[in-house]
């Protein structure tokens, strides 16, 4: 593999900013400094002065693999993730059929192998009957066990009380958790249906799955991790209201920590009037306040981890009537253009969108030499280019072929993308064949 040096590069890295170069060999960080000088075939790249980050881990992605496939599969979805300097997904289990054991953990990363442009790590799912398949999960081969602590697709609500329990006592890896409370949303759903029938207005969305039903699952979960001193990690906060349940401050040595997502930090309530199913997503987006209170709970280190959710649907199903319209959208392609508004905005600083975005989840989930510039690592990294960029849907490389920033102006674009040493994204184009590389979790 020929070695590449990036020259001139704002290196942005665990919590500093500044001038320097990398050189790339074999795949890995080879030497970071200052006036390094090409060697004999070495391709050189003058970065100008353009921030280079590590590549982003994105630790909750629906990429549909298998059974969904006629709108994402690990292809087209990493490949919109390269595009989007994400260069690691951690995929979710409510596939069809679901992840539940380990010979479907292992369907998946053989799916995978030789597809995906993006490195790849699969949870494994908890269901109310699986208890034994998560007691003898090997640590080293997810990154966690997703609970579904509300409704989700097929056999993977887990609202049995004594196996709830026993999942927290028993999991050999950190927990993660979907916490919306299911009966609550039910009864607010049928005083909706009462009244609108099918067609319920999007606008409600978020008065359905309201903030009391994701308050009063994240302080189940949270009650139980702290009984059995399980590490816990709660997905997608949407509310100012459960940030009060986590502590401020690094990640390290926090046994409960939280994330938010993109979508989150960039939508609100006033935004379903334009964008209507596009935006629905569970849990919901909601008011501009719980917006401006994750923005702040990121900046404080109340939220640890910044995330997409990426959960794509084609415009078809998301044209349904309220009931059947599917939650979720796609986000991982533009994701970190989104996050680095706030830095153009002066909400949040780079560096603290790549401990966000790159070094906690790398720390949380004990992923192995990646998620930082250091010499000896995996050169999974992103240039950024501060020129403007507007979204269109021609540009789009997820399968269901839209995107909710659709018409946006972000003031950064990605310049190019490497994964594993390899070059996977030119600013314009996929470069290459599939680079990504199943992820070795330190544990």
């Amino acid at each position: 593999m020929p070695s590449t040096l990036i020259v001139n590069a704002r290196l942005v890295n665990e919590g500093r900013e500044y001038d320097g170069d990398l050189r790339i060999e074999d795949g890995r960080i080879a030497q970071i400094g200052t006036g390094l000088s090409g060697r004999d075939g070495e391709s050189v790249i003058d970065a100008r002065g353009r921030r280079l980050l590590p590549g982003m881990i994105d630790d909750q992605v629906h990429f549909r693999e298998p059974g969904l496939e006629y709108k994402a599969d690990m292809a087209t979805e990493s490949a919109a993730a390269v595009a989007g300097g994400l260069t690691t997904f951690m995929d979710m289990p409510n596939t069809s059929p679901p992840t539940l054991d380990a010979a479907a953990l292992e369907d998946k990363y053989r799916r995978a192998a030789g597809r995906a442009r993006a490195n790849y790590g699969f949870y494994l799912g908890a269901s109310n009957d699986n208890l034994a398949a998560i007691q003898s999960l090997d640590p080293r081969t997810a990154p966690g066990v997703k609970v579904f602590m509300g409704a989700s697709t097929g056999n993977m609500l887990v609202d049995d009380p004594v196996t709830l329990d026993a999942i927290f006592r028993d999991v050999p890896t950190p927990i993660i958790t979907h916490c919306e409370d299911t009966p609550m949303i039910d009864a607010e759903l049928a005083v909706y249906k009462a009244k609108y029938g099918d067609d319920i207005p999007a606008q409600f969305h978020p008065d359905i799955r309201s903030r009391q039903a994701c308050k009063k699952s994240t302080e189940l979960a949270i009650s139980l991790a702290r009984k059995h001193n399980t590490r816990l990690h709660v997905l997608h906060i949407s509310t100012a209201d459960e940030l009060a349940l986590f502590q401020a401050g690094p990640i390290e040595g926090k046994r409960i920590t939280a994330e938010t997502c993109i979508h989150f930090l960039r939508f609100d309530r006033d935004d379903y009037a334009k964008l209507g199913h596009l935006i629905k997503c569970n849990p919901a987006i909601k008011d501009p306040a719980d917006r401006e209170a994750l923005i702040r709970a990121v900046a404080e280190d109340v939220i640890d981890v910044l995330a997409t959710d990426h959960a794509p649907h084609t415009l078809e199903e998301k044209a349904r009537p309220y009931t059947s319209a599917p939650s979720g959208l796609p986000l991982v392609q533009f994701a970190l253009n989104a996050a680095l508004e706030l830095v153009h905005e002066g909400r949040l600083s780079t560096a603290q969108v790549v401990d966000k975005f790159a070094h906690a989840p790398a720390k949380l989930f004990d992923v192995e030499q990646r998620g930082f510039l250091r010499e000896g690592y995996f050169a999974d990294l992103v240039l950024i280019d501060d020129l403007p960029y507007t979204v269109q849907r021609e540009d789009v490389l997820s399968k269901c072929g839209w995107s909710p920033f659709e018409g946006r102006t972000f003031h950064s674009r990605i310049a190019s993308t490497w994964v594993n040493g390899v070059l996977a994204w030119d600013g314009t184009s996929l470069v290459g064949s599939p680079n990504g590389q199943r992820l070795a979790f330190a544990r």
